[in-house]
């Protein structure tokens, strides 16, 4: 029965029944335990019992330090190593440290859901303003990354690869509340945070998380779970991320079309919201109030209607009444498409130097 509730609402498009605007909740008595319960249970999914602290967890070095040609900056090379009740597997993390620093840095990790030798390349022979790694080190930041597909493949695998094959055993259907690969993805961020805490060279207390497109739900959401992480950039994340489910955006991407192509980046449950979006309790801006007293950057793109936005930008300012200062919450709107680079690294770089290193 649910099998078919699902293919019903699934062959269904976004109603007219959206069309006007439905109230938008402000902040108050609404817990953040309530909302991220929701979250959890509806839209990301619930990890298994034990995921969260792996029985098995070590890091291996994959490579000695290197002082690039630069000489301005070491980088790290590890393998994070987990286990869990029905396997091990293991992911690699890439850290770039500002050479002869003093004193331990601040860092972003980059949730990398682009290629990943074009964007991030260790040997650094090509560079990229998705990552701008001279820039960031340049600016006293570390800069670590790791790719999406080494945690979890970015496609419908059920529970049979990456991160879900050592928490799960194998079956043909995937339970309506499990986690889908976005909360891997935020699991495997939070195993880097762990690594982080053991790098002497690095502030593991001062830690941004940053993500674009569903790498940018995916730092949100890792963000909310993970209260370690200091600050969070949401960058281009749409739907399901920043923008506003109870707004009326037409053009931009709903839940309908969003779990069509990519409902194993979700809980199965997810589907039952298709078309009923203003019928949903809470709403985007209550998910990113729950980085709250942390620091919040959201970014969007002036011609990116697909991600919708001025629901990110009206959710980053419903949002900010969750801070007592305000000024914590930082918002832009790049020109152009739906992309990352120069113009929003050099927001989140600012904010970062006025507040991150501050804390």
């Amino acid at each position: 029965m649910r099998i078919i509730l699902l293919c019903l609402l699934l062959s269904v498009s976004v109603t007219s029944a959206f069309a006007a605007e439905t109230e938008i909740r402000p902040i108050g008595k609404r817990t953040r335990g309530n909302i991220v319960s929701f979250f959890t249970d509806n839209v990301f999914g619930k990890r298994p019992e034990g995921a969260d602290h792996p029985p098995l967890l070590k890091f291996e070095k994959t490579a000695e330090d290197k002082l690039m040609p630069d000489g301005k900056m070491v980088r790290k090379e590890v393998r994070i190593v987990y286990g869990g009740p029905c396997g091990t597997n293991s992911f690699p993390v890439v850290a770039f440290i500002p050479a002869g620093a003093k004193g331990p840095v601040p860092a972003f990790l980059l949730i990398c859901n682009r290629d990943y030798a074009k964007n991030c390349d260790p040997e650094r022979n090509q560079k990229s303003p998705f990552f701008p790694v001279e820039e960031i080190v340049a600016r006293g930041f570390a800069a670590v990354s790791f790719h999406t597909w080494s945690v979890a493949p970015d496609y419908n695998t059920g529970n049979t690869k990456g991160v879900f094959e050592a928490f799960e055993k194998p079956g043909p259907y995937r339970k309506p509340k499990l986690w889908g690969t976005i909360s891997a993805w935020a699991w495997g961020a939070s195993r880097a945070l762990d690594w982080l805490e053991t790098v002497p060279e690095i502030d593991a207390k001062r830690v941004a998380v940053i993500g674009h497109s569903r790498g940018g739900k995916t730092a949100l959401w890792a963000a909310v779970t993970d209260k370690r992480f200091a600050m969070t950039c949401v960058n281009g994340s749409g739907c399901s991320g920043a923008k506003l489910n109870h707004m009326d955006l037409e053009k931009s991407e709903h839940i309908a079309h969003i779990v069509r192509t990519f409902q194993y980046w979700f809980c199965l449950d997810y589907t039952l919201w298709v078309n009923r979006e203003k019928e949903m309790p809470y709403d985007q801006h209550e998910l990113l109030s729950c980085v709250a007293p942390r620091l919040l950057a959201v970014g969007s793109g002036s011609k990116d209607v697909w991600a919708g936005p001025a629901g990110e930008q009206k959710a980053t300012e419903l949002a900010r009444a969750a801070w007592s200062d305000p000024e914590r919450v930082s918002y832009h709107c790049h020109k152009g498409g739906h992309g990352m680079g120069a113009d929003d690294w050099n927001v989140y770089l600012s904010h970062a130097e006025k507040y991150l290193k501050q804390d």
